[in-house]
């Protein structure tokens, strides 16, 4: 497996894992990610010191990605788990797992103390993983992340 910031020529392809994904667990609709004007674009999105997106490729093919970008709300210093996605051959093999330990480096490199992130019940692999890794659930958003539908909140301290 490789781990690498996203590049423009990945947008076509993260945008269709990120609408597969969606649509397999029903969240091809607004309040989700689905509708984020940002999905066709990454590569420029995920630009500058405070945020970064990473592309997984196994066996030479971009299978997934995930980033981390600043948070806007009462607490200082949080970012956001954002557009963590993997094709569903690829989840179990541990991708999800070297994809958030990389982007939690990177967050404390930047100065961040606080991860927050959204998603959904049926996602319960991803859940299983977030848990895993020290999210623990929050029942109060944090902030507007756009994405209302979402209905498990988490929060993580680096």
């Amino acid at each position: 497996m490789i781990l690498r910031l996203i590049e423009p020529k990945d947008n076509p392809i993260i945008e269709t894992i990120i609408r597969t994904v969606l649509t397999e667990f029903g969240a091809n609709k607004p309040g989700f990610a689905w509708q984020d004007p940002e999905l066709s674009r990454l590569a420029g999105v995920y630009q500058g010191d405070d945020k970064c997106y990473l592309v997984a490729e196994h066996q030479g093919k971009v299978v997934g990605g995930a980033g981390i970008a600043p948070f806007q709300c009462d607490l200082p210093n949080v970012c956001e788990l954002q557009k963590m996605y993997l094709l569903p051959e690829t989840r179990g093999l541990g991708l999800g797992q070297t994809l958030m330990s990389d982007l939690f480096c990177r967050a404390k490199e930047m100065g961040y103390q606080h991860c927050y992130l959204e998603t959904i019940g049926p996602m319960t692999g991803a859940n299983f993983l977030y848990q895993k890794n020290g999210f623990q659930r929050i029942e109060e958003r944090l902030g507007n992340s756009g994405h209302s539908a979402c209905d498990v909140l988490y929060l993580k301290t680096l």
